[in-house]
């Protein structure tokens, strides 16, 4: 059930309901689901209202009338509860609780809600009407109350196609009205405003009521007022809406229309209802008159049967036996042809008949009329009896047929079989005696006579495994002629020509193979000596093929060592060229020893040796290559020994000049360095000392030039590598130029410390002694201090070496150095102390914060 007032909270006087009516659970709230569009305002038009009061009250009096009274006034007359309940009895059919007739309100709203409890009982859920507002004349409400039974009683029950109340409603119209034109049937207010759909209704339903043709859709008050007039005069429909009103409304109530044209369904059901009865007693008649045609249809097929069988029992019973298999075979073919063509329709006869008879019972026990008695001798039982007999005929028929036909094939199969094993053994035989006799073999080689050989063994076992055949042929002929087989005489004659050919090719095959196994013995000596040459000439033309490949293989040596090994193999090459000329004499004389035992046997050799290509043409063709091939080696390995020979002075030459100059350039590298750490006497002596260290470095110039023009020879004669010294032009000239940049940067670094001594007024004295003191913890002379070194000059000075920050910076340069002596008394620039050779610094300056130790000196 629905609440309507929860699905239309806009329509104040009055839900609707759904139900279980007969349009099916929930169409009652399908529809009302509709209704929400419905708004309360428009509900309350008086135009609207006016519409409803006097469609729901002559819709209310259409129903009255039945009891002999009506209504006047809608919310006048229902006050009392009276006439309410009287319109649920007559609407129902069912009777309502006894009334009371008192006349105080206690009364009159007791009787109403008799009728609301009614209404409710028949699955309407009314909300927010009550049976005070209906006493007290409240028109709304009275008139919410009138469209709910409305929709209940004359609505819900509408169904067409799965759709019911409004919906099942407005299919129906539309359905109905869909072949006019200028009707087009989508709501149930402006769709009717014309007329055109009412008289549309009409007309489909009493086409002789109206002529719709003569309508105008300009003129809707002339359609409305005919089609109300002929539903009045014709149909018993009162009139329930003015067509001034309709046509002079925007939008015409949907309630009033709906009521309305619920009545021309009902009306016009009502009639499709005694139509359906008239139809259910032709069906009645005609389903009689069917009956009665079963009946005949089984008396004229059921004897039509038995007729049949009658005439068919007697050819099955029939044994009369054939003398030859192919009139047996015709026999059976008849039987098969009755199988598949004659008896399949008369199954589906017999099937029809039982169908046909159960179908005529059934029919007429549902039409209360007593059940069929067919004729005597065409009961199902008769019937049924009969086709056991014609199936028991049936088979005995089959069986006979198959085993006499099993006998004959016996006899013939035998023939049969003898024929097939016959031809079978001729087809093989045919042509066997002229092979058998051909002499193939005087012409073949050994391989071929093996072959031939291996083929008659072949036949040989074929012919063995023919002998059973030959023995199940006399076997055959024998019983044939003991069955007294028609053509025994045939039989006969052949199974003796093939006995006759079987012992000649046992004959022929023997003979066959004695000729093969002389003509076998006579090419193994043949063979033999092919394959001991091929066995000997394939190696020596591989020598032959290696040493003409080896004499004109082209040789890249570089030094003198080489090229005399390959003139040693050359050598030794040539001294094994008088053994190869024996080992080809050797060759061709057993090539020559096979030509000789051929020809003296008159063998035919049917081509070069078998198991080699190489002909005695080819190895003498090859010797004579090599022949002309090794003065040409002798020729370009002396060429080749005389190149390396020049290319080995010149190499010695670059390494006498160049094991000279390399030293010469480390020595001068090594004493400059002892220089520059040494430093004896004043800046100015060593400055005078080192610049004639750098003349006499100079003056040695001309030793590097001539190095240089042996350098180019060497290259021009393409010489990479030199085994005579370690030394290369590329490291001389880098350690020419070293020389030169060492010698000038010397130089320039002392006369600097000149400089710097001259603005500093640093003694002598003094810088030998700061000297003297780095020198002394330099153990390893490489002009910085180690992590050792570094670590062994500040317990000297007094540092705790185990927190100081100069332990994990881990060596000291000449800025710290400095620091140091400084920081002991010494306010003099470390840099003139140093050795020139301390150039690499290791670690940043220390910092400033570093606690000075007490005033100390180092001791040298």
């Amino acid at each position: 059930m629905v609440d309507y007032h929860a699905a239309n909270q806009s329509y104040q006087y009055g839900p609707s309901s759904g139900g279980n009516g007969a349009g099916g659970g929930g169409s009652m709230g399908d529809y009302m689901a509709q209704e929400d569009d419905w708004d309360r305002d428009l509900l309350l038009d008086p135009a609207w209202e006016k519409q409803q009061r006097k469609t729901f009250t002559a819709w209310c009096n259409s129903h009255l009338r039945k009891a002999g009274t009506q209504i006047e006034n809608i919310d006048e007359d229902f006050r009392d509860g009276l006439k309410l309940m009287l319109l649920l009895e007559v609407i129902s059919g069912e009777r309502l609780p006894k009334p009371e007739r008192g006349k105080m309100r206690v009364h009159k709203i007791n009787n109403v809600n008799k009728a609301l409890d009614f209404i409710a009982s028949k699955g309407v859920k009314l909300v927010s009407i009550g049976a005070e507002e209906i006493v007290d004349g409240n028109a709304k409400m009275t008139l919410g109350m009138i469209w709910t039974i409305i929709l209940r009683f004359a609505i819900q029950d509408i169904s067409v196609e799965e759709t019911s109340a409004k919906e099942g409603l407005l299919l129906w119209c539309q359905r109905k009205t869909a072949p006019y034109k200028n009707v087009n049937v989508q709501n149930f207010h402006i769709s009717w405003k014309d007329g055109l759909a009412f008289n549309a209704l009409i007309h489909r339903h009493r086409p002789e009521l109206i002529e719709y043709d003569k309508l105008r859709k300009d003129d809707p008050v002339t359609n409305l007022n005919n089609a109300f007039e002929v539903a009045e005069k014709y149909l018993d429909i009162p009139k329930m809406l003015d067509a001034e009103d309709i046509v002079g409304t925007l939008r015409p109530d949907e309630k009033a229309i709906m009521t309305y044209v619920s009545c021309f369904y009902h009306a016009f059901s009502g009639a499709q209802k005694a139509e359906t009865a008239a139809n259910r007693i032709c069906k009645v008649l005609a389903v009689n008159q069917e009956n009665e045609h079963l009946m005949e249809d089984y008396e004229r097929l059921a004897s039509d049967l038995l007729e049949w069988i009658r005439r068919t029992i007697p050819w099955l019973e029939d044994r009369v036996p054939q003398k030859t298999i192919q009139e047996m075979q015709q026999k059976l073919e008849d039987f098969r042809d009755y199988r598949r063509v004659h008896k399949p329709p008369k199954v589906q006869e017999k099937c029809q008949l039982e169908i046909n008879f159960n179908t005529l019972q059934t029919k007429l026990r549902l039409s209360n009329r007593p059940a069929f008695m067919p004729s005597e001798g065409r009961m199902v039982s008769d019937i049924n009896n009969g086709w056991q007999h014609l199936e028991q005929a049936e088979k005995g028929y089959e069986e006979w047929l198959l085993n006499e036909i099993r006998r004959l094939e016996r006899l013939d199969h035998l023939a049969e079989k003898f024929r097939q094993k016959a031809s079978i053994h001729e087809a093989w035989t045919d042509g066997k005696e002229a092979m058998l006799k051909h002499r193939d073999y005087e012409t073949a080689t050994l391989s071929d006579i093996k072959a031939l050989i291996r083929k008659h063994e072949a036949f040989e076992s074929d012919l063995a495994a023919h002998q059973d055949r030959v023995e199940q042929i006399a076997a055959i002929a024998q019983e044939l002629n003991e069955l007294d087989y028609y053509d025994s005489h045939n039989v006969n004659t052949r199974c003796q020509k093939i006995c006759d050919q079987w012992d000649a090719l046992g004959s022929l095959t023997q003979s066959r193979r004695e000729a093969l196994e002389k003509t076998e013995k006579q090419l193994e000596t043949i063979d033999q000596l092919h394959l001991e040459y091929a066995k000997r000439a394939a190696p020596f033309n591989n020598w032959m093929e290696s040493a003409m490949e080896d004499l004109q293989d082209m040789f890249i040596v570089h030094t003198i060592e080489e090229i005399e090994g390959l003139i040693s193999a050359h050598d030794q090459f040539k001294s094994t060229l008088p053994d190869a000329d024996r080992e080809r004499e050797a060759i061709l004389a057993i090539h020559k020893e096979a030509q000789r035992i051929a020809e003296s046997n008159h063998i035919k050799l049917s081509g070069s040796n078998p198991y080699t290509t190489v002909t005695p043409q080819i190895i003498n063709s090859k010797w004579e290559k090599v022949q002309q091939l090794v003065p040409k080696r002798d020729h370009a390995l002396l060429e080749e020994q005389s190149k390396q020979q020049s290319n080995e002075h010149l190499r010695r030459q670059f390494a006498s000049q160049a094991n000279i100059v390399g030293p010469w350039i480390q020595t001068k590298m090594e004493e400059i360095g002892r220089i520059s750490i040494e430093m004896n006497g004043t800046l100015e002596d060593q400055l005078s000392h080192l610049k004639r260290y750098e003349r006499s470095i100079v003056d040695y110039k001309p030793n590097l030039d001539l190095l240089e023009q042996q350098h180019q020879l060497i290259q021009e004669a393409l010489i990479f590598d030199n085994k005579h010294t370690n030394y290369t032009m590329e490291h001389i000239r880098v350690g020419w130029e070293q020389l030169l940049t060492t010698i000038a940067r010397t130089i320039n670094e002392v006369e600097n410390q000149i400089l710097t001594r001259d603005a500093k007024g640093i003694s002598q004295e003094q810088m030998q002694e700061f000297r003297a003191s780095f020198n002394h913890f330099d153990k390893d002379h490489g002009g910085a201090l180690g992590p050792e070194e570094f670590k062994a000059c500040l317990i000297s000075l007094g540092y705790d070496v185990e927190n100081d920050r100069q332990k994990q910076t881990g060596s000291m340069d000449s800025d710290d150095f400095r620091a140091l002596l400084i920081s002991t008394g010494y306010s003099l620039v470390c840099s003139l102390c140093l050795p020139l050779a301390a150039l690499p610094l290791f670690l940043p300056h220390p910092p400033r914060s570093l606690p000075l130790p007490p005033h100390r000196r180092l001791l040298g």
